[in-house]
């Protein structure tokens, strides 16, 4: 299709968006610093801090019931919020590996991301992996060195760490003054002056003091410890490290680095200001038959999530769909491309974690929720009528398993409803074997916790849960119908189907694999798959 069916209020709106998720290994601040973002943007105005969640006030954007017992974020959220005439589309994700397949979704349907670093332990394993994530689409990331206000490890080491460690180019855009109880505030290196700020402020500051420039006498009348130091390291890093470079960061090659303390607002407006003059607008979106661009005209779009019973009371899902191109408007009519027939969406929503109200418009890089009445699956593509396939949004081969079975004989029906949902919704991996059990599989035991709360809260249903003996599990590709009917023939006892019905091969141990695998050489063992990608042939 022609790029030149643009139109200029179109592209005007697109270029007003920024889209981006925030990351994190758990408890390095990640929900705070939501929430303090939500605040300089208007959306609330006091954060509901995790220090207060026993005085029953929860982080807005932490809505499952069980995310409010915990304190801890196990589902991403959605939150779109207005700051400086620009549309903020930020997206919430869990910290923990145990939900890894969420965060992973989740970093599809960006444009940026905000990497959150826990100024005392440093860079951590769930950091490693979900920067490699960014990687493969070479996403650019905005670093936030937290909990300044704290005795943490020395500015120069923690970017030492990040660079040894993540393989990035730091290039550090502001410095701390002292640490702990002696944190004074942040030096802006690119502006050169001293942003000072006052601790425990957990409204938003309106009388934060600017000193300028480097040599300012106001910096050793206030602060006499901290201030040669300070003269001293910025100095140093002039000298030693990388100039901040758009095109470099553009490309996923360079981070630049704040620091702060997101609890006492050290630093979190200056992030939100790089996302709105550094983070890039809504991309180019790759499908399998061509790029498309974000200003052109028609409507396309693809499913990145399911999430169930958002409101308890309506027993609604709702599929959280990016806007690749166009814009919505209510009523629009789209192709869904999977099914091959046409949909009318009349009421789409946008967020603000789980609160939500009517999109009158929406354009490229929006989130916007659709009213999914099982038809929708994650990885699923909408279009105004072209044959479009947006890829990428990964499946992983579980590697627990549980079987369920309903403890009250009765209630099999909703056992099964349920574990349909939240399979569709991505929250665990559901398989039928040849038998009619159903086999739940998961990245992290929490899942099963998950799923099992859920169950009993969402629908009704106590389950038991068994353990079974299997290995992994491997989606499965033949060359043709007679080797598929000789595979099932031999392996019965070892095959499924997902949610999907796609095959998938259970291997009770990794010898098992093994062998198989050698006794059939022309079949495909997939470890991982792309939602809505149909794995098998023949």
């Amino acid at each position: 299709m022609s790029t030149s069916n643009h139109n200029p209020d179109l592209a005007r709106d697109i270029s007003r968006r920024r889209t981006f998720a925030i990351i994190s290994h758990p408890d390095a601040g990640k929900t705070t610093l939501t929430e303090k973002l939500l605040m300089y943007g208007g959306a609330i105005q006091e954060a509901g801090a995790v220090k207060a969640r026993r005085a029953a006030r929860h982080a807005t954007s932490d809505w499952l019931e069980i995310e409010k017992q915990r304190g801890i974020s196990v589902s991403s959220s959605v939150m779109q919020f207005e700051y400086n005439g620009y549309t903020i589309n930020l997206l919430d994700t869990p910290g923990h590996q145990d939900f890894s397949e969420d965060t992973y979704r989740v970093l599809t349907a960006v444009d940026a991301a905000v990497m959150v670093i826990d100024a005392a332990k440093g860079v951590e394993a769930q950091t490693i992996k979900l920067l490699e994530v960014c990687r493969l689409r070479d996403t650019p990331i905005i670093t936030f060195v937290n909990k300044f206000d704290r005795e943490v490890r020395g500015p120069l080491e923690i970017l030492e760490e990040i660079e040894d460690t993540l393989k990035i180019d730091c290039a550090p855009v502001s410095w701390p003054i002292g640490m702990g109880k002696s944190f004074r505030g942040v030096f802006d290196l690119l502006s050169d002056r001293l942003l000072r700020f006052r601790a425990g402020e957990e409204r938003q500051s309106t009388d934060t003091e600017v000193m300028e420039g480097l040599d300012n006498p106001r910096m050793d009348e206030l602060f006499p410890d901290e201030a040669e130091i300070l003269r001293e390291e910025v100095n140093l890093i002039r000298g030693a490290s990388s100039p901040f470079d758009a095109e470099l960061f553009l490309a996923g090659m360079q981070t630049p680095v704040f620091f702060g303390s997101g609890i006492n607002n050290f630093g979190v407006q200056e992030v939100l200001r790089a996302l709105i003059e550094w983070a890039p607008e809504p991309q180019p979106r790759e499908a399998v038959e061509r790029s498309v661009e974000p200003t052109e005209n028609p409507l396309t779009g693809f499913v990145f999530k399911i999430q169930a019973n958002m409101d308890p009371k309506h027993r609604d899902r709702i599929a959280f769909f990016r806007i690749c191109s166009g814009r919505y408007t209510p009523g629009v009519k789209l192709s869904h491309l999977r099914l091959g027939r046409e949909m009318r969406i009349s009421n789409a929503q946008t967020f603000l974690a789980n609160s939500r109200k009517a999109s009158d418009e929406s354009v490229a890089g929006d989130i916007i929720g659709i009213h999914n009445h099982g038809q929708l699956q994650i990885g699923d593509t909408l279009t105004e009528g072209e044959d479009l396939n947006f890829r990428g949004i990964p499946y992983f081969a579980p590697e627990l398993f549980v079987s369920a079975r309903p403890a009250d004989p009765l209630k099999s029906k909703q056992l099964q409803k349920g574990l349909k949902e939240l399979g569709e919704e991505g929250a665990v991996q559901v398989f039928s074997n040849e038998l009619g059990r159903k086999l739940l599989g998961a990245v992290g035991r929490l899942q099963f916790e998950i799923v099992a709360h859920r169950l009993k809260g969402e629908y009704n249903v106590d389950a038991a849960y068994d353990p079974v003996d299997i290995y992994t599990a491997r989606w499965l590709s033949f060359p043709d119908k007679e080797t598929r009917a000789k595979f099932r023939q031999r392996e019965s006892a070892s095959l499924a189907e997902d949610v999907d019905g796609n095959p998938v091969y259970l291997a009770p141990s990794r010898y098992k694999l093994q062998i198989t695998q050698e006794r059939f050489p022309e079949v495909g063992f997939h470890a991982t798959r792309e939602h809505g990608e149909v794995v098998t042939q023949g």
